[in-house]
């Protein structure tokens, strides 16, 4: 029978070991100067025997840094976190950094914010992916990256992002291209989405047509795209293309046509915006933008590296240009009878 492997040593194992306090080996890995020789000796020394390797928590208190990188976002189950977190962790991984994720609406029901636990953590840096709150107090010096178009602002931060206007400009454009003249957008919250929704508005202008912007029940969701394409499609049935603030939408969209009788494209032209991997599926085939998530990923990455490694560059704001991606799930509308 085989004993059971040994545990590994931990630092109050290293205190008893030196004859000292937890407080005072947490001092020790600090590097602090109020130890005396004689205790900081027998401090190594303890460690040496037990062969006592720090956790990360604890280098982080010795002033090492944890190569870690904190991700802030606000729903899991919006798909335009999955290439931003590809493209960050890839552009990461070369300088021996990774990603520690958190959805600041999951345990909204709990007092503490992932903020402090990102900085509990020590972070070496931080991608705020989610609507800035005044809650959120970034201690000065932090390397901060915004993802994406965000209404709330913070202090020192890069901003990383799609051209989320010229992106929506060129969805209607196409539509306008085909011959659609009825376009209805559907939109949520969030800076993104507004910015999309006045691309929409400057597109229909420019072309002498009258703008239908509807929103969800607020967010950007399945749901909230269902809800709005049925709203739109019952309260005005000439709608002949649908182009929505994001896939997800755009699904919920499909949705609201399929029960209406509506066939895609047939008769009517959707387009969703993100271009996430259910866009290419050969299901959907949707037409969509691609806002670069994945190179909005990079790039934070490197304006994170870039500000880790020295006071680089001045804060700045980059924005990607975005591409139109044609698929099946638009058309020219149906000649009228």
């Amino acid at each position: 029978m085989s004993s059971r492997p040994e545990r590994a040593p931990t630092i109050y194992d290293v205190a008893q070991a030196a004859g000292v306090s937890k407080s005072l080996v947490s001092l020790v890995l600090r590097g602090s100067p109020s130890v005396s020789e004689a205790r900081r000796t027998a401090v190594l020394e303890a460690m040496a025997r037990l062969d006592y390797r720090p956790s990360q928590a604890a280098s982080a208190l010795a002033g090492a840094t944890t190569r870690t990188i904190g991700v802030l976002i606000d729903d899991y189950r919006n798909l335009w976190f999955v290439e931003l977190l590809r493209g960050l962790q890839e552009g990461l991984a070369e300088h021996g950094f990774r990603i520690a994720v958190a959805d600041h609406t999951l345990n909204a029901h709990v007092e503490a914010s992932p903020l402090d636990g990102f900085l509990s953590m020590r972070v070496d840096g931080l991608v705020i992916a989610t609507e800035p709150s005044p809650a959120m107090r970034v201690p000065e010096g932090l390397p901060v990256v915004v993802a994406g178009h965000r209404q709330g602002v913070v202090p020192g931060a890069d901003v990383v992002a799609n051209d989320d206007r010229l992106g929506a400009r060129r969805a209607t454009e196409h539509l306008m291209d085909l011959g659609h003249r009825s376009i209805g957008h559907l939109t949520g919250g969030g800076g993104a989405a507004r910015l999309r929704a006045e691309g929409f508005a400057e597109a229909m202008s420019a072309a002498g047509l009258a703008p239908r912007t509807v929103p969800g029940d607020g967010a950007t969701t399945e749901e909230d795209g269902y809800v709005a394409a049925a709203r739109l499609l019952d309260e005005a049935p000439g709608t002949t293309a649908v182009f929505a603030a994001n896939d997800t939408m755009a699904m919920g969209a499909l949705a609201a046509a399929r029960e209406r009788g509506l066939r895609v494209p047939q008769d009517l032209s959707v387009i969703g915006y993100d271009d996430s991997p259910i866009a290419s599926t050969h299901l959907l085939e949707l037409t969509t933008v691609d806002s670069r998530n994945a190179r909005i990923g990079a790039v934070a990455a490197e304006r994170l590296m870039a500000r880790i490694g020295g006071p680089g560059d001045p804060p700045g704001r980059r924005l990607l240009s975005p591409e139109l991606v044609v698929r099946g799930s638009a058309a020219p509308p149906r000649p009228g009878p």
